[in-house]
């Protein structure tokens, strides 16, 4: 993940903006509780844990985005990849991947990692312009039952 630990100073002032949108969006279809835990994938810089009102976990795979996630609120940040996520089966009650997948190393591998984590409640979004939207479409219909998709300005959301 070289990309995106060079641009790790300037990754909020180039995606802020843009990934706080789509959590106001995504809030209007998942509300966890307070003791609910929740786990974003590709979590970067933190940007997308950071609004939930909830138990929050972050993976990543560049060290130096995770080195520079905001640390407040007791968020716990791992580095680690998609396709190896630290935890037990069945741990979180909500899992997230904004704008990630299309980056995963192996996406069919990502995606299970993510259903493996997950009890409960998966938002899903990639770049509806990313060359691999069909195979992510694919592979998210594969192994999750999607209720809804919602076309944000560059993002496909699967509501799960």
């Amino acid at each position: 993940m070289t990309y995106y630990d060079d641009i790790s100073e300037g990754y909020e002032e180039l995606h802020e903006e843009e990934q706080l949108k789509k959590i106001e969006l995504i809030k209007n279809y998942l509300n966890p509780r307070e003791n609910d835990k929740l786990l974003d994938v590709g979590c970067g810089t933190g940007l997308t844990t950071e609004p939930w009102k909830c138990i929050r976990y972050g993976v990543d795979p560049a060290k130096k985005l995770i080195a520079r996630a905001r640390q407040k609120d007791e968020i716990k940040y791992k580095v680690a990849a998609a396709e190896n996520i630290p935890f037990e089966d069945n741990f979180f009650d909500y899992v997230i991947s904004i704008t990630a997948i299309q980056n995963f190393a192996d996406i069919d591998k990502g995606l299970k990692e993510i259903k493996r984590v997950g009890k409960g409640r998966f938002i899903l979004t990639a770049l509806k312009r990313s060359h691999k939207i069909e195979k992510i479409k694919e592979l998210i219909n594969k192994y999750f039952k999607v209720e809804e998709i919602v076309e944000e300005e560059k993002d496909l959301v699967f509501v799960v």
